[in-house]
């Protein structure tokens, strides 16, 4: 284990929803996987986990894998997980690189989480050279700066929430009323949105950034499922869980600026939720689109 990797796993009493530099370098430190033979790597999880690893922990380790075999000059476009087992947080993460395709404009990798003998999660990246090509996007939706917008700590101010003490190295400020308050109101949202960034500086690497984004990408995702319903995990009796992950990046962003992610969800059926979600930058550029499918059993 890697000396920061250590200090990651410590973990940093900040208090109620705290953040902030030191928390950051702490998710840059998970992110800094421990190579220990050509194409195996080590990743730890925080002291301050729950009982399950955070699914946005492993992609965004399973992601950094898989870019430490990959030229540089390649950025990844896109990725495709399933989360097959619950992460175990109290031992080390074993990912294991298979390095499938080697073309002259794609480069293909599947990356495999082991914990206790056994796959917790698959994940296959494709990553391409920089090409001219056709080119539009859609729309940001039309939303109030982040700066007007409540804090997480003063939003969740009175509300029993679990996990509100752990160190949050994302600033997450919700553009309406979050799904906690919602379900109270009668509310209905067909949209979950919320403005998101890196608690801090990130240092000027692209693969970094894009797996802070992917880290992030499983926050507040299935939220937009349960408030179809009127639930919502804290306050309701509701089991869930990420079962696949999708993610495409379409254009360069930098995850310590601020970036608006909007999230629906099109279907629920069989105790499973589909959410999709997309990523805007602060000038209104689509940089990214999220699509996942999740556990969720109301009891």
């Amino acid at each position: 284990m890697t000396e920061m990797a250590r200090q990651a796993a410590t973990g940093l009493d900040t208090g109620p929803g705290g953040g902030g530099q030191p928390v950051l370098d702490k998710l840059v430190a998970l992110l800094d996987l421990e190579q220990i033979e050509e194409n195996f790597f080590r990743g730890v999880s925080p002291a301050h986990s729950p009982v399950r690893v955070f699914g946005g922990q492993v992609a965004g380790q399973a992601l950094v894998a898989a870019g430490r075999t990959v030229p540089e000059s390649r950025r990844v476009h896109s990725l495709h997980a399933y989360f097959i087992r619950g992460g175990d947080p109290s031992v080390p993460i074993v990912y294991e690189v298979d390095r499938i395709r080697d073309g002259r404009s794609f480069t293909t990798r599947r990356v495999v989480a082991i914990q206790h003998g056994k796959a917790i999660f698959s994940l296959s990246a494709s990553f391409q050279v920089d090409e001219p090509g056709i080119d539009h996007a859609e729309t940001m939706p039309d939303v109030p700066d982040p700066e007007s917008l409540p804090t997480f700590a003063e939003r969740i101010e009175g509300f029993p929430l679990r996990f509100t003490d752990r160190p949050r190295p994302i600033d997450v400020r919700y553009v309406g009323d979050p799904p906690w308050i919602t379900r109270t109101s009668g509310q209905r949202p067909r949209h979950n949105r919320v403005w998101m960034r890196a608690d801090g500086a990130l240092p000027d690497r692209q693969l970094l950034h894009v797996c802070v984004l992917t880290y992030a990408s499983d926050m507040t995702l299935l939220d937009s499922a349960l408030a179809r319903h009127g639930v919502y995990w804290d306050v309701d009796r509701v089991l869930g869980a990420s079962l696949d992950h999708a993610l495409w990046f379409h254009r360069p962003f930098r995850a310590d600026e601020w970036f608006l992610y909007d999230s629906t969800s099109p279907s629920a059926s069989g105790a499973r939720g589909l959410a999709t979600g997309r990523f805007f930058s602060r000038d209104g550029t689509h940089v990214a689109t999220v699509v996942q499918e999740g556990l969720l059993r109301v009891l």
